[in-house]
């Protein structure tokens, strides 16, 4: 095979460069043919693109073309699959498109789609990469866009297997890139090889390429896929009256895989919870940083501390919600001993230990406990203490192997997120504290009133049992009133003031 052509080759690698500098924007045809992205950040470019081309689209004046423009702002602003989407949507409503360089914005919105892990996306963007190798090109420009083709290909079915298993997540472009170069290696040394005069194999069902699988080893850049967890593989002393009971009591889950909850798109997670928590920006972001390349939800044992009513319980439950996972949702007042973590069979008051509820109550292998107010706990020995129980559960290797007393058998809760609240830490044993992250939740600030008001109104209608579109806009004076009364802080004293306002409201109404 020809060699490549050392100018070709350089020219290509010094675009590549300035494009790494963040001195080119690479055309769609050059990220097919393998450069680096804007800034060689995926975020950077699709920014870069986006800011550039809603530009040139403002320029035109077009009433036709707003939607584009309004879709390209918010994609320059929130990079996720959803803002591609809504590109491309855009783009199919436009019905004079001279002068718009469509098919390119096209093309360059399928590349980002896959990246950010659409199966479909990535197959088109092999067939892309094959009808480039299909061109007018030497040789060996076609050899190496073919075997990208294939590759991307290969790829693409690698996708559309997790996303059929429901497992959903945002690939970095690290990961991507690695498992992209992974079968292009594959593929390179299959047809290297094939020139070589080797006897035909003469088992045909053991010819083929050497392609990863999901059942080799998984990369460092992912998590292997599953189709469940075992968490109760069996019932200890199943032979006796009461081990015969529990064992019928745990029969639909005794060896049976239960499936984790798969990660959902984190950038719309984030924009969501920010949305509702604009002051917990920075908590959203810390409690999400180390989701991104997972393929469930699990989190770390996590304390969100922070002062009473700042919101930090509905906060951990939204986030709970937003994840997809399932969760139970404890009061930390009540407790005081050991039965958390079961309690043995021969008691009447035997039951399995929290998590093994949770578990089997939502037939997932993944919940979150959320434990509100941990500080509340109490801490008498007498009948056992919850944070030497918690201590066990919050470490990987006893949590992957806890003994349940009341089904005398170990139980892999090793996939079981906590969640908690605090309104101080002193209460809290220090080995407890060190096997958590430590969050500091924000109070409520004063100048989001409006939003803060505006949503407390809306929920109070609701529970009232009427349309939430009676909450009609709060006033200028209304809300000059509650400003007057509530200058931050707790969120349990504005909707105080919020139902004080809506009484004051509903009277008024009544006496026209």
């Amino acid at each position: 095979m020809t060699d490549k052509p050392q100018s070709q080759d350089r020219h290509f690698q010094r675009r590549e460069k300035a494009a790494i500098a963040g001195l080119h924007l690479p055309t769609a045809e050059e990220l097919l043919r393998g450069m680096a992205f804007f800034r060689k950040d995926l975020a950077e470019d699709i920014r870069e693109y986006s800011g550039r081309l809603s530009g040139r689209v403002r320029k035109r004046q077009q009433a036709g073309l707003s939607l584009l423009v309004t879709s390209l702002d918010e994609l320059a602003v929130e990079q996720s699959k959803d803002g591609v989407l809504a590109v491309e949507t855009a783009l199919d409503l436009i019905d004079d498109t001279q002068g718009l360089p469509v098919d390119e914005c096209r093309l360059r919105c399928r590349f980002y789609r896959a990246f950010l892990g659409d199966g479909q996306a990535t197959a088109l963007i092999a067939g892309e990469i094959a009808h480039l190798a299909s061109g007018d090109l030497l040789p060996w420009e076609s050899r190496d866009l073919l075997l990208r083709s294939l590759s991307w290909a290969a790829h693409s079915r690698t996708l559309e297997r997790r996303q059929r298993s429901g497992i959903t997540f945002e690939a970095s472009v690290r990961w991507f890139e690695h498992e992209l170069g992974g079968y292009e290696s594959h593929f390179r040394n299959a047809i290297t090889s094939s020139t070589i005069d080797e006897p035909e194999p003469k088992d045909s069902s053991s010819a083929g390429l050497a392609v990863p699988t999901w059942g080799e080893e998984p990369s460092e850049y992912e998590t292997r896929p599953t189709d469940g967890v075992v968490v109760i593989n069996t019932i200890g002393n199943d032979t006796t009256a009461d081990g015969k009971r529990v064992a019928k009591e745990f029969a639909k889950f005794k060896q049976r895989p239960l499936p984790l909850p798969g990660m959902p798109e984190l950038t719309v997670v984030r924009g969501r919870l920010i949305a509702e928590f604009p002051y917990a920006a920075a908590v959203v972001d810390d409690v999400l940083e180390g989701l991104g390349c997972r393929l469930h939800v699990h989190l770390r044992p996590i304390i969100l501390l922070g002062a009473p009513g700042s919101g930090k319980t509905r906060f951990a439950r939204r986030l709970t919600e937003e994840l997809g996972a399932p969760y139970e949702l404890i009061s930390c007042g009540g407790l005081s001993d050991s039965a958390i973590g079961g309690t043995a069979r021969r008691w009447s008051s035997g039951e399995p230990s929290l998590a093994v509820m949770a578990v089997c109550r939502h037939e997932c292998a993944g919940p979150v406990v959320i434990l509100d107010e941990i500080e509340k706990i109490g801490t008498s020995r007498r009948n056992g203490n919850v944070h030497d129980v918690l201590i066990g559960l919050f470490e990987p290797e006893t949590s992957r192997r806890w003994h349940d007393p009341y089904l005398q058998a170990h139980c892999d809760l090793s996939h079981v997120s906590w969640l908690m609240t605090a309104n101080s830490l002193e209460p809290i044993p220090a080995p407890l504290r060190d096997r958590c992250r430590i969050l500091r939740f924000p109070d409520p600030e004063a100048d989001q009133l409006p939003l803060f008001a505006t949503r407390i109104l809306e929920r109070l209608y609701i529970e009232a049992g009427h349309d939430p579109r009676w909450a009609t806009p709060l006033e200028g004076f209304e809300l000059d009133a509650l400003a007057s009364a509530w200058t931050g802080g707790s969120l349990r004293r504005l909707e105080r003031l919020v139902e004080v306002l809506r009484e004051a409201r509903e009277r008024a109404r009544r006496l026209q």
